[in-house]
Order: C-alpha cells, then structure tokens, then sequence
C-alpha cells in the first residue's frame, strides 16, 4: 500500500489518502472502510445530454466523488471493493444526495475520511504501508488426484490454483496407466507452482501430504529440473521443506503450520506468531483452564484486572457496524497493550483466523489464574458476534 496524504488532527478526525497495490492491500482497504466514513474516488458515470434537436446522446465520463458510505461489498475473486452512498460533494454530473458506487481498485487512489481515526485502523495503515508485509511463504497440500498451491501473507491464506484430476487405480499386472495418471498430476502441480509462486519473495515452500505423495512428487519435480534445465528450481530446491498432512484440502495447512520444522523455518512471519498463539491456547485450555479464556465479556473482565498476557483477536471483530461495539474491541487491544501484554490480531482469511472465529473470534492467555471468570455466565457473546 502506497501512502499518499495524511492529514489527523489531535481528536483523530481527517482524511488519508492510499492507493492498493497488490491483493493484501485490498484486504487492508477492506477492514480500514467502516459504513459512515467517506470515501473520494475515481469513478465512470454514464451522463446523457440533449441536442438542440432534440436528440439524446450517452457518454461515459471519469469523475471525481465524494461519498457517504451505506454499503461495502468485497469481492475477493475480482478483487474488488465496491462502496455505495450518498454523494456530498457538489459535482458537474452527480447530484448532492444521489446515491452511486465507487469501486476501489488496485493501483487507483482513494482518500478515506473517518469522524475518528482509532489506534486499531492507524496500526493497520502503518502495516498495510510497511514494504516488508509480503507473501513469503507458500505451500502446496496434496493427495493422490488433488492439490491446493497456497500463498500465506501476513493477513491471507490464497489459494492460488486447485489441481483435480482423476488418476487410475493399479490393476493387478497393469500398473501403466496409474503410473502415467500420476505423472501428468505431477506435471500440473509442477507447473502450477512456477506460474503461482515467486521465488525472488517466497522465503520457504511447504510441500505436506499424507504417505509418500510429497516425496515422488518433489523428487519428479526436480528430476524434470535437471532434464530440461531449470534454474528458478534448481536454485530454489533448498526452499523446500516436506512435511507429512493428513490429506490434499485446505484446511490441513492448520496442522501443517505447526510442524516444528516448518515453524523454525517461517519463524519470523506474523503467520506463524499467529499461529502458536493459538496452539499455546488451546494448551492452556486443556493444562490450566483458569488462565485460558473466550469470548467478549470473560476476556473484558480479564483486561480490566490487567490479566491479558497474550490477547487473540480476529480482524473481523473490527468490522462491527456498531461504532460502539467496535469501541469496546478497540479499547480491550489498549488496555491490553497499556498493561505490556502481547496482542495479536488474526485475520479471517486466514487458517488459523478460521479457527479463531469459531471460538467468538475473542481469546486470552492469562499472566495468573482467574477461576472466578468461570462462574460468570457469557450468553452475551453469542449477540456480539
């Protein structure tokens, strides 16, 4: 994300201007835009005019509008945002009050103007900002016939291509047809890492499967390196790191992000921090119960005592449309923070935001017990969320 204006008074109310520069920035617009907040933009609009005979012509024109948002609409295939409201700037080809839709695009400026700008949204613009935040890991989860090659940002799970192909069974003395089933799957997932993944960014790239999938898969791969000279994978072989899944789906990468290998290997992305936040909880869950705990009001009470050693919020709850909702979220992460603890913040796109969510989207690691939260009662949570 490319930072182009910033102008905050001291109550935090202002405008800052930002152009999306990849997927990830996209995601970051997405959580940064709230309904009531405005937003100046780019935008075609279809403008009749009349001849003096009368006669009526339709044009396309390019214009600048300022609008009052009523609706945010992501659409993660096309990668793009879509913003309706109300228009309340004067301009030549919209009226004051009618509503229209601005689409925020990548490598298009907009400027976003917030009545308060909280310390949540600003942290997201600074990382949203920082050129470091790239895609660094990826991963390919795979079985017989299917494979998912991932990309894991700091905010994103993408899965960037699905290989589904139906291979032969061995037959009893006929094995030719499985065996050249299974080599075309190899060749597909092969191509399908070259064209998707990024060597000269990609720190490290998971190959998890269950049995030995991964392992004729990786030593086909870089058989076909040497044959036709490739020098992206034969550079890059030591990138690789084979670790055992327990099928081809998505949702095997949670387990995989745990691996100790693969762990010392991305240690040094926010994923994999993320990552064993959650496993350090579920732990704690099962160990000790009293310093283990979830959903909004129990983990409030437990940052109001100055209890939260470690906060685990998803980036969803920050897209409340309740401002005051959103407020109380907001002032958990600083009171958190204001006490020394370590907050981390999931993103729902993520494997382990998933898991998150399914727990509120709300969990805390205690600093000491508190086995007096557990006799509190906490339907609320289920109205918050």
């Amino acid at each position: 994300m490319k930072l182009v204006s910033k102008v905050i008074d001291k109550d935090g109310k202002g405008s800052i201007g930002l152009i999306p520069e990849n997927p990830e920035d996209m995601w970051h617009a997405y959580n940064l835009i709230s309904e009531q907040d405005c937003v100046c933009g780019s935008t075609i609009r279809k403008v009749q005019t009349e001849s003096a005979t009368g006669s009526t012509n339709s044009t396309r024109v390019r214009t600048t509008l300022t609008i009052a948002i009523e609706n945010i609409d992501f659409d993660t295939h096309a990668c793009v945002l879509r913003l309706k409201g109300r228009n309340i700037v004067e301009n030549q080809y919209v009226k004051m009050g009618a509503y229209h839709t601005i689409d925020i695009e990548q490598n298009r400026k907009f400027i976003l103007t917030k009545a308060k700008w909280d310390s949540i949204s600003l942290e997201r613009v600074e990382n949203a900002c920082d050129p470091t935040q790239n895609a660094d890991v990826a991963a390919v989860i795979m079985q017989e016939g299917i494979a998912h090659v991932c990309l894991i940002t700091a905010n994103m799970t993408i899965v960037r291509a699905k290989i589904d192909q139906v291979i032969p069974r061995k037959r009893k003395g006929v094995v030719s047809h499985h065996e050249k089933g299974l080599t075309r799957f190899y060749e597909n997932v092969m191509q399908a890492i070259l064209r998707h993944i990024n060597f000269d960014i990609v720190k490290c790239v998971i190959i998890a499967s269950p049995g030995f999938v991964k392992d004729q898969f990786f030593e086909y791969t870089m058989q076909q390196a040497s044959k036709t000279d490739n020098k992206v994978l034969l550079e890059n072989k030591s990138k690789f790191v084979l670790v055992h899944a327990s099928s081809g789906f998505k949702h095997s990468l949670k387990e995989v992000l745990v691996d100790p290998v693969v762990v010392a290997r991305i240690s040094d992305t926010k994923a994999a921090g993320e990552v064993r936040a959650l496993e350090q909880f579920y732990a704690t869950l099962q160990t000790d119960p009293a310093r283990a705990f979830y959903g909004k009001k129990h983990v409030q009470m437990a940052a109001s005592a100055q209890a939260v050693e470690t906060l685990l919020i998803s980036d969803k709850l920050f897209r409340c449309q309740d401002v005051l909702v959103r407020k109380e979220y907001v002032e958990i992460v600083e009171n958190v923070r204001d006490a020394n603890g370590d907050v981390k913040i999931f993103s729902s796109m993520h494997v382990s935001g998933e898991q998150l969510d399914l727990l509120t989207g709300i969990a805390a690691i205690l600093r000491f017990p508190m086995p007096e939260l557990e006799d509190e009662d906490d339907d609320s949570d289920s109205d918050d969320n």
